[in-house]
């Protein structure tokens, strides 16, 4: 993350640059000595709660997400999300078994990996357990072990501290100045003004602007090294990790046009890639092995990176490769591409090439043809015919692979059936099945309560059914989750005027909302305590503001 792109850059990668800068920025405000600090390397496993604590990196990467979550870079697409938790949540609980995450991160932690809609070739590990990947950093991986070795090594920064240990404020610091800098940072970056960006990060001194949070030489190895062990503890080919390193190396070698951001924010040196290879070689790990469900999600990524006609133009489904893995993603690549074209002939019949490919597999491997009748669904909705959209997510359900609630099915049954009931309102047995969704959609919440897609599907499912209190509720919800918090509060208020006198179901309803208004109104008023109170402290809520 280069400090001088950081104002040219788009949206998001503006703000994640920004954010992570401003947690640099603070150790020059607050210290003198940073340059010394983040030289000296602790122990592994050394407390680091003496530089920044828990709790203050939780607060400051949370408030970093709020501004992201509304950032139109930040993607949340159900079926390359499902996929990236795949990799990551096996890598969380290896880091948990070993020891690599203790009590206290475990619970205060979000432990959340998001997609960030972006060409580039980029990841980075935030306050509070957050790690980004950038779509172009999938599209550029050919197998999931590569992919997981970058998660494994970001997660490592986060276990070890990395951040905390980088900035090293002095015990007086205040939270507040973290905060105050981000949001001063993040402004200046969102203003899509080069002076004013610019203007920002020159308030640190050149020592901190120089790292923008890049971690030293010695924290990389030990992410290297730490990384290692949790991917081979995963259960992921541990070849993956050096075979990243030369597939980065190669590609830059070959162009470096500045679209390898994570190059510059994690160096790839000579000794890196040589203790990866040595650590294969002795460990006798099999090379890392293509699956047909990485080169969809691979062929997936291509094309929601780069969304411009030109590029999708050249995404036409065609490969002459050997391999099956190559031929099913490039037809997938092709379908979506020509959907996005609104050329849906076209796109119909890739989505059949890419199955009819995929089903020759030996051994098969359903969870790609899950996804490829995904896309089906998908493309169907798309050209305007929810009622095969449906049909075809009926199948996947009844079949094995759609046992159990999943997301990406879910949300896009929701989608068909709310497009099936604009279009054929009076179709017979339509308000039991949206009932039956609205009540999935419900029961999935309750349990992802920090799902904005879902609550704001369960909002419009729920007004089409006339469940007034449930649905205004659900839109609450889904502004709480992307930080609105004075929208959430006003829906909230509104449902609250509306359930006056309410009786049976609307009476609970009303309970929850009255009770969830509460909790909204005590959150954003924690929000102006912190803003305002120079300790940086916990305090109560209830207690009066500072003069």
């Amino acid at each position: 993350m280069n400090p001088s792109a950081s104002a040219v850059t788009p949206p998001w990668r503006r703000l994640l640059a920004a954010g992570l800068a401003a947690s640099t920025l603070l150790s020059a405000v607050l210290t003198p000595a940073v340059a010394q600090a983040q030289v000296r390397l602790p122990a592994l496993g050394e407390s680091a709660s003496d530089d920044l604590s828990v709790s203050q990196e939780r607060r400051i990467g949370e408030q970093i997400m709020r501004e992201g979550r509304r950032d139109p870079a930040y993607l949340d697409d159900p079926v390359l999300l499902e996929y990236l938790q795949q990799l990551w949540q096996p890598l969380v609980e290896a880091a948990r078994k070993q020891g690599d995450i203790n009590p206290e991160t475990d619970r205060a932690f979000a432990w959340e990996a998001f997609l960030v809609r972006d060409r580039s070739v980029n990841a980075f590990a935030m306050p509070g357990g957050y790690i980004g990947v950038h779509l172009g950093l999938i599209a550029l991986t050919n197998a999931p072990d590569q992919l997981a070795s970058v998660l494994a090594h970001e997660l490592t920064h986060v276990t070890q501290r990395h951040i905390a240990r980088s900035i090293a404020p002095q015990q007086s610091a205040s939270l507040m100045a973290v905060a105050a800098l981000l949001l001063g940072v993040i402004a200046a970056s969102r203003s899509n003004s080069i002076d004013a960006a610019n203007a920002a990060i020159a308030t640190g001194q050149a020592a901190a602007v120089q790292t923008q949070l890049n971690f030293s030489r010695d924290m990389e190895r030990e992410a290297d090294r730490v990384g290692y062990s949790v991917l081979q503890a995963a259960g992921f080919s541990t070849a993956g990790m050096a075979s990243m390193f030369e597939r980065l190396d190669a590609a830059t070698r070959l162009n470096d046009s500045g679209g390898f951001p994570y190059l510059r924010s994690h160096p790839l040196t000579v000794d890196r890639i040589s203790e990866a290879r040595n650590r294969t070689l002795l460990s006798g790990a099999k090379p890392p092995q293509p699956t047909l469900l990485h080169a969809v999600m691979q062929a997936r990524s291509r094309v929601m990176m780069d969304d411009s006609a030109q590029a999708l133009q050249r995404l036409n489904g065609g490969s002459s490769s050997p391999l099956l893995a190559d031929r099913v993603g490039a037809a997938y690549a092709g379908a979506l591409a020509a959907s996005l074209l609104r050329d849906h002939g076209r796109a119909q019949v890739l989505a059949a090439d890419a199955m009819a490919q995929a089903v020759t597999a030996s051994p098969r491997e359903p969870a790609a043809e899950r996804v490829i009748l995904l896309l089906q669904a998908q493309l169907q909705l798309a050209r305007g015919d929810a009622a095969a959209a449906v049909a075809t997510l009926d199948t996947l359900r009844s079949s094995e692979l759609g046992k159990g609630r999943q997301r990406p099915p879910l949300l896009l049954r929701a989608q068909a059936l709310l497009a099936l009931q604009r279009n054929e309102p009076a179709r017979e047995g339509l308000a039991a099945t949206l009932r039956d969704s609205t009540e999935t959609l419900q029961t999935w919440v309750a349990d992802h309560s920090q799902d904005a897609a879902a609550w704001e599907l369960l909002a419009a499912t729920s007004q089409v059914l006339d469940l007034r209190l449930r649905s205004m509720r659900a839109a609450a919800e889904a502004r709480a989750v992307v930080g609105d918090l004075t929208g959430a509060i006003d829906r909230l208020r509104a449902a609250q005027q509306t359930s006056r006198g309410a009786t049976g179901q609307d009476f609970i309803e009303g309970s929850v909302i009255d009770a969830r208004l509460r909790q909204l109104v005590a959150q954003r008023r924690q929000l102006q305590l912190d803003a305002r109170d120079p300790t940086g402290r916990d305090r109560n809520p209830e207690e009066p503001l500072p003069q």
